[in-house]
């Protein structure tokens, strides 16, 4: 399975004691890709370093770093073309172009622009942080693909 994270879904999953960093661990453990583009991460970095500091920031980019070789789960894309799927925050486009690029299933995101993905014939849909969990995570909280 391949994901591409929005933002918003990030910052949540970066909270210490909140439910969705399961995903972030799933993820640590090779369960599924991750697809990023430099945009996503340049737009990461501009609304995540403000919350943690640098430093935590770099100590997150080593650990993408490492569990990205360790699994090779991290899929880096550079979008040739631009979809401009999403009219209602023409910005939010960036994550949509990095998940068809990547022929990515799911789009994790808290964030209504990205239903217009459901009536569209592109492949990764919308899902919130808690209903991946509820998806893919059965009653003991192991990852289900």
């Amino acid at each position: 399975m391949i994901v591409c994270i929005d933002t918003n879904a990030l910052v949540e999953m970066l909270g210490r004691h909140h439910p969705s960093r399961q995903i972030l661990r799933e993820w640590q453990r090779g369960k599924f890709v991750w697809a990023v583009s430099n945009e996503i991460l340049a737009e990461y970095e501009e609304i995540i370093v403000p919350r943690i500091g640098p430093a935590r920031w770099e100590i997150f980019l080593d650990a993408l770093e490492l569990t990205s070789r360790l699994h090779r789960n991290l899929e880096l894309v550079q979008p040739d073309f631009r979809f401009g799927v999403i009219i209602g925050d023409r910005d939010d486009n960036k994550f949509c172009d990095c998940a068809i690029t990547a022929n990515a299933d799911k789009i994790i995101t808290a964030d209504h622009h990205f239903d217009v993905l459901n009536s569209q014939t592109y492949r990764p849909r919308p899902i919130t942080t808690t209903e991946f969990l509820a998806r893919h995570f059965d009653e003991l909280g192991r990852f289900t693909p």
